[in-house]
């Protein structure tokens, strides 16, 4: 996927995704990391999107960090080193996928929270489990 196809705001969250997997010493980037950047986006429109869905958007990140918090720490490797995990990597091709299906011209954190549902793995479950 390219990163240039991304909009800025995705971006931004892969970015805040990232970060929040190295502060909490986990050694992938899973796709609950980037919906937990993506709940906590300041002017993003992820949060209000599945609010006006029905989905209970506080309990839900609240959920989000409880899973975090169960994934395994790595200890006494190379600090920074993080990478995408086999889930997020899917999920992000069916997100290009997506766009690519509307002749959309940008990536869009939107088309990420519709794939994740697609793609049916531990976020589609949580999703689903409050109101998506």
């Amino acid at each position: 996927m390219r990163m240039d196809k991304l909009t800025n705001k995705f971006q931004m969250a892969l970015a805040d995704a990232q970060s929040l997997a190295l502060g909490r010493d986990h050694q992938q980037i899973e796709p609950l990391h980037v919906m937990l950047a993506l709940l906590d986006q300041q002017g993003g429109s992820v949060r209000h999107l599945l609010g006006s869905a029905g989905v209970n958007v506080n309990a839900l990140r609240s959920q989000l960090g409880l899973e975090l918090d169960r994934m395994a720490k790595v200890e006494g490797g190379t600090p920074g080193e993080v990478t995408l995990s086999q889930e997020l990597g899917r999920v992000l091709n069916l997100t290009d996928k997506l766009a690519q299906k509307r002749q959309d011209q940008f990536i869009s954190s939107e088309l990420f929270v519709l794939a994740a549902m697609e793609a049916k793995g531990q976020l589609a479950d949580l999703l689903k489990k409050h109101g998506a």
